[in-house]
């Protein structure tokens, strides 16, 4: 079982809680509101895909310019 460290907030880890976030926000919406929420959904699950192909993450881009570190930097 792998286990991530928590000791420090760094980028990849700040791009899966805004993941998870907008994940759980389109599906209350779509339960709750209108069926069109299910599309942040949509749009989250193909960003982790391209992501996971592409290594492009537009959100990552945005947390790099406020200052967030990557794993890579913190740990040096």
């Amino acid at each position: 079982m792998y286990l991530a460290s928590t000791k420090n907030w760094y980028l990849e880890r700040a791009v899966f809680l805004i993941a998870g976030v907008f994940s759980l926000v389109g599906l209350s919406v779509g339960f709750f509101l209108s069926e069109y929420g299910f599309i942040l959904n949509l749009l989250v699950g193909f960003n982790l895909i391209l992501f996971s192909f592409t290594g492009f993450c537009p959100m990552a881009i945005i947390l790099h310019k406020l200052g967030l570190k990557s794993k890579s930097e913190v740990t040096q």
